[in-house]
């Protein structure tokens, strides 16, 4: 989680624009966001999402506590409890954290992988049986982001063995050699997916900015793991075509959905995959000794930033979720666009020191505090309807309601606020 890259700008001084004096700021915010990650996130995930009777997480579990009976127990959840609790192990070194990282990588490693053309099944119920088995690739992508902060915490040669495996997979039937990139997904035995959707919201298309930003994770993740020729190559290759094919330059956001030639198909914006890709694309770049990639991914970063930054932003502090032409402003907030937001601006500070970026980090911090965080409950209201307050109904625990966002920028945080006290 340490980042590699910060440049100093005009932003690394003693003090910051209101006077306070940043070393002594910054050591206070690190320890509020550990504070949050060990003492509110992970032990909600430890005490309320492992099914003990047997021995595996609850497919899905709601704002009252209550696990929801008949949920399915989703590949992606598993993979990014996988991540988030192997990459806090690594930063505090607490044995139920591994306890809990080898327990999701048992449940994905028996569970969910296909004994006969291997890969991640998408979806299986309470007993292990399949409900999914299609191979999303999007869920492949997690499952080598787990697998590999896996392999770095413990050094466990399965863990890496399982996560060189699906990029294998990935590079045999994703890869599209003709036009770039990775398209969206396969059926069990990897021939062609008919309904390529990840969700009933989403378009039937080919290729995704979605499923291509968390290639780009996993790549990256997996290159610090394995340090391998080809797949620095494909890594390279896939944010080359994420900049080329999928960033719109001029208007400052990312396309969403795209046919085989990358035309794009739909006109809608998604802030919160715009700030995450601004710091998840420097983050890839420095796993690579690319100079001229590196230093373009920068000037893309602070590109969706700015957008973001000019655009994205609701009038309290908090990131707007995502607007089309047919649905302007969606009242619907959700959880992971403020924590990528967090991260996200604050990386724009430490690349250029301009302290509106920081401003904006720590407001949406401060208005997390306020509405998200379930300081009764745990963890984070996933949804806040228009009246703010959490969605009737809503989960805490789910298919695609995890603790990787949130868990990560807290991590992430703690280690950029971290260094900047040291600088």
């Amino acid at each position: 989680m340490t980042p590699h890259r910060r440049t100093t700008g005009r932003g690394a001084v003693d003090q910051n624009e209101d006077g306070m004096d940043r070393t002594v700021r910054n050591e206070a915010l690190s320890r509020d966001f550990r504070e949050e990650l060990t003492g509110n996130i992970l032990p909600f995930w430890m005490t309320h999402v492992v099914d003990e009777e047997r021995g595996v997480l609850h497919g899905a579990v709601g704002n009252d506590l209550r696990p929801v009976g008949g949920a399915p127990r989703s590949a992606v959840l598993i993979a990014r409890v996988l991540w988030t609790f192997a990459a806090a192990h690594r930063r505090f070194g607490n044995p139920a954290y591994l306890a809990m990282a080898n327990r999701t990588l048992d449940e994905l490693s028996r569970d969910f992988w296909d004994p006969v053309y291997g890969g991640l099944y998408w979806q299986i119920d309470r007993t292990g049986r399949p409900v999914s088995d299609r191979k999303h690739h999007y869920a492949q992508a997690f499952g080598i982001y787990g697998l590999s902060e896996h392999h770095r915490t413990t050094g466990d040669p399965r863990s890496l063995d399982l996560a060189r495996e699906l990029f294998r997979k990935l590079e045999e039937h994703a890869f599209d050699r003709s036009g770039g990139g990775y398209i969206e997904g396969s059926a069990r035995d990897w021939r062609p997916l008919e309904d390529r959707r990840l969700g009933p919201a989403d378009l039937d298309a080919p290729k995704s900015m979605n499923t291509m930003l968390h290639m780009i994770e996993a790549y990256t993740n997996l290159l610090r793991a394995w340090h391998d020729r080809t797949l620095a190559a494909q890594l390279g290759g896939l944010i080359r075509v994420f900049i080329e094919r999928i960033v719109d330059v001029r208007a400052g956001h990312l396309g969403l959905f795209f046919d085989e030639q990358w035309r794009p198909l739909s006109e809608s914006v998604s802030f919160g995959h715009d700030i995450e890709a601004s710091w998840l694309l420097c983050e890839a770049t420095d796993a690579l000794d690319d100079r001229p990639l590196r230093e373009s991914a920068r000037r893309i970063s602070l590109r969706l930033a700015d957008a973001v930054h000019r655009d994205g932003l609701g009038p309290k502090g908090s990131i707007l979720a995502d607007v089309s032409p047919v649905t302007p402003t969606d009242p619907l907030q959700q959880w992971w666009p403020q924590a990528e937001a967090i991260v996200g601006f604050y990386n724009a500070f430490q690349l250029t020191g301009d302290e509106r970026f920081e401003r904006t980090a720590l407001r949406c911090w401060t208005y997390v505090k306020d509405h998200f965080v379930d300081r009764e409950g745990g963890d984070w209201f996933k949804r806040l309807g228009p009246n703010g307050l959490p969605e009737p109904g809503g989960l805490k625990a789910g298919p695609w309601d995890c603790p990787y966002h949130h868990g990560r920028m807290c991590l992430e945080m703690i280690a950029r606020l971290t260094e900047r006290s040291q600088e």
